[in-house]
C-alpha cells in the first residue's frame, strides 16, 4: 500500500485537493450562510466611506438611467424611441447593471482574493457565488424602485408582474454560471479581466438597453434570429413584457424556454467547469 492510499484509508486528504463533485457541491451548500454574510459585508464595506452610504446602491442605477435617458433620448429622437421609453430604459439599465457588475466581480473573485485562497481551506466556488450574491442583493432594492416608478408613471399593477420572481431567479443562476466560468478562465489567463469592460460595453450597445431590437432590426431575419438566442436580450425582453404587459411588449413563450436553458445549463456547466480546476486556485498569485 502506498503512502497516498494509506492516508486516504485514514481519512486524510491532500491540502487543496479536489473532492468528488457531489461532495464538493455539498460543502459549498453548507457554506450558504457564509456566502450570504460575505456578500452583505462586501456591500457595507464598499459604501461605508461614502457620505451617502448605502443610498448609493439605489442612487447609482438611477443616475445611470438618467444620464442614458438624456443622452440617448435626445440622440434617438421622439420618432425612434420605443413606446414607454422612460420605463423601457429604466428596466433595461437596472437589469443590465446587475449583469455587468456580477460578471465583472465574479470573474475577478479568485484573483482578487489570492491571499484568502492561499491561506484558508474552503471550496473556492464560494467566492464567485458570494460576488454574484452581493450584486443580487444590491439589485433587489432597485427592483422596488423600478416598481414604484412604474406605478407613478401610470402603469397599473398587473398579474404579469409576478413573473419577475422566477425570471430574476433564473437571471441570478445565469450570472452565477457566467461568473464561475469566467473566474476559472481568469486564473489561467489573467488578461480575461482586462477584456471584461469591453465585453460588457459590447453587450450594452447591442442588447437593446435604449432601443427596441425588434423595431430596429425587424426587417433583418438573421439579426433577429441571433437576438432571439442572446441571453441578456431574452431577460430584458421578458422583464419588459412582464412589467409593461400589452400588445407592444407581448410575452414570447419561446424566450422563457431559451432563458431557462441558458440559466440552468450555464450554471450546471459553470459548477462542473469551476470544480475541475479546484486544485489550481490554491496556486494563484
Amino acid at each position: 500500500m502506498t503512502t497516498a492510499e494509506d492516508a486516504a484509508r485514514l481519512g486524510l486528504h491532500k491540502v487543496g485537493g479536489r473532492p468528488p463533485l457531489r461532495e464538493y457541491v455539498s460543502e459549498v451548500w453548507k457554506r450558504r450562510v457564509f456566502i450570504f454574510s460575505m456578500a452583505r459585508f462586501k456591500i457595507e464595506s464598499e459604501n461605508q466611506q461614502n457620505s451617502l452610504g448605502m443610498f448609493w446602491v439605489i442612487l447609482k442605477p438611477l443616475l445611470n438611467a438618467l444620464v442614458y435617458g438624456l443622452i440617448f433620448g435626445f440622440l434617438l429622437g421622439k420618432s425612434a424611441r420605443p413606446p414607454h421609453f422612460v420605463e423601457f430604459l429604466i428596466i433595461g439599465v437596472f437589469l443590465f447593471e446587475f449583469f455587468a457588475q456580477a460578471w465583472t466581480a465574479g470573474g475577478k473573485s479568485i484573483t482578487n482574493n489570492a491571499a484568502l485562497v492561499q491561506s484558508l481551506a474552503f471550496p473556492r466556488m464560494v467566492l464567485p457565488l458570494a460576488a454574484v450574491t452581493q450584486r443580487f442583493l444590491q439589485f433587489l432594492p432597485t427592483i422596488a424602485i423600478m416598481l414604484v416608478f412604474l406605478l407613478v408613471s401610470g402603469n397599473a399593477p398587473h398579474l404579469h408582474w409576478v413573473m419577475i420572481i422566477p425570471l430574476f431567479l433564473l437571471y441570478y443562476f445565469f450570472n452565477c454560471g457566467l461568473a464561475l466560468v469566467t473566474a476559472r478562465l481568469a486564473v489561467h489567463w489573467r488578461d480575461v479581466n482586462n477584456f471584461l469592460p469591453f465585453l460588457t460595453r459590447f453587450f450594452f450597445y447591442t442588447t437593446g438597453i435604449f432601443f427596441s431590437v425588434k423595431e430596429r432590426f425587424g426587417d433583418y431575419p438573421v439579426i433577429m434570429r441571433i437576438a432571439d438566442f442572446q441571453p441578456v436580450n431574452e431577460f430584458l425582453t421578458l422583464a419588459r413584457a412582464a412589467l409593461l404587459a400589452g400588445d407592444t411588449y407581448a410575452i414570447d413563450e419561446r424566450y422563457w424556454l431559451y432563458a431557462t436553458i441558458w440559466s440552468l445549463g450555464l450554471f450546471a456547466f459553470g459548477v462542473w467547469f469551476f470544480w475541475r480546476a479546484e486544485e489550481r486556485y490554491g496556486r494563484v498569485d
